[in-house]
């Protein structure tokens, strides 16, 4: 198992509308798709309270290679995309890191 840690830093006021994004529209384009996410945070402490981190659980990089292309090409997740940003966009920047688990992680 790998782990896609993905921080997305909102812009100013605009993290209701990409908590709402993932909550009503995202989550379920991924359970369509067969991505299981591992978990959501916000930040309470640290260098932006505008972020939204989360983990996505992945069995390899070539599962993930077959499924992201097919999420992000969706109809319908471009079309829920577009309207939570008919306003502006919502994000600064989003990055991402591929995580492995050591031997002693209680996350395997």
């Amino acid at each position: 198992m790998i782990y896609e840690l993905r921080v997305y830093r909102t812009l100013p006021g605009r993290l209701p509308n990409l908590l709402a994004r993932f909550q009503n529209h995202t989550l379920k384009l991924w359970e369509k798709h067969g991505i299981r996410q591992a978990g959501f945070w916000t930040t309470l402490v640290g260098e932006s309270a505008s972020d939204l981190t989360y983990l996505l659980a992945w069995e390899s990089l070539a599962e993930r290679e077959e499924k992201w292309p097919k999420f992000a090409t969706d109809p319908d997740w471009i079309a829920a995309r577009n309207e939570s940003e008919k306003d502006g966009p919502i994000n600064a920047n989003v990055s991402n890191q591929f995580l492995v688990p050591t031997a002693f992680s209680s996350v395997k």
